[in-house]
């Protein structure tokens, strides 16, 4: 039973990043149908300017709380992914809006190679430790153990799905964005401003990114150019298992398929003695993608509702 409440809190902890991530892939499918593959560099841009953030303010701030620093690194790292995205959206995408879809899906990839290659130029190569700025004493819960920064990304995480399911359904930009998912030419007619409604979409994508890249680095101590390539996949996964193009699915999926990595990863390593579990855990995403893609195409919540953005 200790064994699943522990994989059950580390599965909660990755879906919670996974969802993060995932609703900026499904946010600009809803509105302009393309998938932005270079979403997961935004994370690991991210991630890496927080790194930068921190290593100047714990030099020029000793006696600052950690935390306080990494909410400040946070932030920074939200402006600095939300300009990136902004930049992308306006110089790579919105030329190809009426391309064929092709373009703008090669596109994405080229970008997604370009901005690994540009951060690998500006922070190196190599791996570096993501300073630890929370309490390392875990807290036991019924047998099972969560640290300080898995319950920071969980309180995050519920912070910001709130916020953006607010700011969806009950603002004047939410409005925009769902009419601007529904018909663009009608919205348009409707005075609404199709361009600014879908940089706004890819601003708030990229600090949803951003806030999961910083998280992702505290949780597992580590950042490098590399870094947002795989998590970035499997949250891709996770927007087609929820349903691509609805939010709610998004995160649904995200949480389902953490729990699934994190549950079925841990039974194996159980079951073996420790010995194969880590390396078994990248798997079961795109077993659950081929399962979803096969039985269930449109994901588990359909993918033309009316909460889509």
């Amino acid at each position: 039973m200790e064994i699943l409440l522990q994989q059950i809190i580390n599965g909660l902890v990755l879906g919670s990043m996974y969802a993060l991530i995932a609703l900026g892939y499904t946010m600009v499918y809803g509105i302009i149908q393309l998938i932005n593959f270079a979403h997961g560099e935004v994370l690991m841009v991210g991630a890496l300017t927080a790194w930068s953030i921190i290593g100047v303010m714990q030099s020029s701030m000793p006696g600052a709380p950690g935390w306080v620093i990494l909410i400040l690194a946070m932030v920074i790292a939200c402006v600095v992914a939300a300009a990136l995205n902004f930049v992308i959206e306006k110089l790579a995408y919105r030329p190809l809006r009426n391309s064929p879809r092709l373009a703008p899906l090669i596109t994405a990839i080229g970008m997604s190679i370009l901005l690994q290659t540009l951060a690998m130029i500006i922070w190196k190569p190599n791996y570096k430790p993501f300073p630890t700025l929370l309490p390392s004493a875990p807290y036991n819960v019924m047998g099972a153990y969560i640290t300080p920064t898995q319950i920071m990304i969980l309180c995050v995480t519920a912070v910001s799905l709130a916020g953006l399911m607010y700011l969806v359904h009950y603002t004047r930009l939410g409005r925009a964005m769902r009419a601007t998912a529904e018909n663009p030419r009608v919205a348009g007619l409707m005075g609404v401003k199709p361009d600014m409604v879908i940089s706004a979409t890819f601003i708030i994508g990229a600090m949803l990114a951003a806030i999961a890249g910083v998280m992702y680095a505290s949780n597992y101590g580590t950042v490098q150019h590399t870094m947002g390539f795989l998590p970035g996949l499997k949250a891709f996964t996770a927007a087609v298992f929820g349903g691509i193009g609805n939010l709610g699915g998004a995160v649904l999926g995200g949480i389902l398929l953490g729990l699934i990595e994190a549950i079925g990863s841990g039974y194996i390593g159980t079951l073996t003695g420790g010995l194969l579990g880590s390396q078994y855990t990248d798997i079961f995403a795109f077993i659950v993608l081929i399962i979803v893609l096969t039985l269930r195409p449109s994901g588990l919540l359909g993918e033309r509702v009316a909460d889509r953005a």
